[in-house]
């Protein structure tokens, strides 16, 4: 824990009068406890208390207190309420770090990489409905083009949203370089500039916060769910990847025009554990209407079926758009930021470490002739066959320990509740049989 910076007296100099204590649990939900300034020294060395088991996190009433220590360095000033400060915690009970938290999986991961001289880096595509209030459709009804990808009459109705939301992010000093209506109706993305994995993974889990309650203030509701609307592409979080050695990108072959043998390696890691790998980057029942969609009104699904990879081609897993960095196209709006960052970098590293072939190059539309692929290059087809390949995965239980258990136990839970769940669409169909 970093204890050079003072946040009280960060709090003296800004005019922050609380700050949000924030952690953000297995299933990807934020918790925070709200901390008056007087109060934050103290919390900032031991940390603020919460009762692990009331949250998304493998604990029980019999266990000791949870304390989420902030972390100074991932510290936001609110931009639509500066007298409020952001901080990013780190779990701990017992006097040690909780594995089986995102956060610390992460700093782990990272740790691991840092062994051998790498840096991951990675940029965020977040997509995102602005839906009514109450959240039953699309607040913009004249938003209704087949085509709606990059629409500017769509785009402009919702300015005051967007560059609010684009404003604060420049005045965070995240670098935001576009903003575009998506591929639905009432779809955005906003994105900004790559940076350090850890940082992203905190931008990211604030960007969340920070574009729902935006939305709030002008009277509507955000939604990062990964297929609110079964005739209209899903929101997806495509995640661009390269690693570092100090200022040298690893995955940049210099004068070539192909990614370096690390590189290919790296992807390797990613093919090999994909399947294990889509239980943290598609992580609720909902997810599979997203990767296993059929090609909706606007013609493409904007989301992978198949464990392949490809040059600068969209139907792909993952895609090589410059010889310097990799898209990974499978994650949801739904993903955990920081499970999304730990468990790719997991793959990766097992793919250098055991100079994983990602297989040759496919270059097809998968949409199109994706059914010529045999069996073993399908993504699981729904949350419980994605648990059940992570549950085999020795590659991730080795580097995440004691989350694997945690998570799939948790899970589960959620499947099994879901399966309990009666539909019309059940009644309909068997009522007469």
């Amino acid at each position: 824990m970093t204890m050079t910076i003072s946040l009280a007296e960060i709090a003296k100099e800004k005019g922050i009068k609380y700050f949000l204590i924030s952690y953000t649990d297995l299933f990807g939900a934020q918790r925070a406890k709200l901390v008056p300034a007087s109060a934050i020294a103290g919390m900032q060395k031991n940390g603020a208390g919460f009762a692990g088991f009331a949250t998304w996190l493998d604990m029980s009433p019999a266990d000791p207190d949870l304390f989420a220590r902030p972390d100074p360095e991932s510290l936001v000033q609110l931009p639509w309420k500066p007298e409020v400060g952001w901080v990013a915690a780190d779990l701990w009970m017992n006097g040690a770090p909780v594995e089986a938290s995102p956060r610390v999986a992460l700093k782990n991961q990272i740790a691991r990489a840092a062994e051998i001289g790498l840096q991951m880096k990675t940029g965020v595509e977040c997509e995102f409905f602005l839906l009514s209030s109450d959240g039953q459709s699309i607040a913009d009804t004249a938003d209704c083009q087949a085509k709606p990808c990059y629409d500017q009459q769509a785009l402009m109705r919702r300015y005051d949203v967007v560059t609010e939301l684009c404003d604060a992010m420049l005045s965070l000093g995240w670098k935001p370089y576009q903003n575009d209506h998506e591929d639905a109706n009432g779809q955005f993305e906003m994105n900004w500039e790559y940076d350090d994995a850890l940082l992203t993974a905190d931008r990211h889990a604030f960007f969340k916060y920070m574009a729902k309650s935006i939305a709030e203030k002008h009277g509507l509701r955000v939604t990062f769910m990964p297929k609110p609307f079964t005739h209209l592409t899903g929101n997806g979080c495509h995640m661009h990847v390269s690693m570092w050695k100090g200022d040298t990108n690893a995955f940049a072959n210099p004068g070539g025009q192909d990614l370096t043998a690390e590189a290919l390696h790296f992807i390797g890691g990613i093919i090999n554990s994909a399947d294990a790998l889509t239980a943290f980057l598609n992580p609720t029942v909902n997810s599979y209407k997203r990767i296993n969609a059929p090609r909706t009104t606007s013609g493409a699904t904007w989301a992978p079926n198949s464990v392949t990879w490809t040059g600068n081609n969209r139907t792909h897993m993952i895609r090589v758009p410059e010889p310097d960095r990799f898209e990974l196209r499978l994650a949801d709006g739904a993903v955990n930021p920081y499970l999304m960052a730990a468990s790719v970098l997991a793959a990766g590293l097992d793919g250098l470490a055991n100079a994983r072939d990602p297989g040759p190059r496919s270059d097809i539309n998968m949409y199109t002739e994706g059914s010529t692929l045999p069996a073993k290059n399908k993504l699981p087809l729904n949350l419980l066959d994605a648990l059940r390949a992570l549950e085999g995965s020795a590659v991730l239980k080795d580097a995440l320990g004691q989350l694997i258990p945690a998570y799939l136990k948790l899970k589960t839970g959620e499947w099994n509740d879901f399966t309990r769940h009666l539909t019309q669409w059940e009644r309909d169909t068997t009522l007469d049989c």
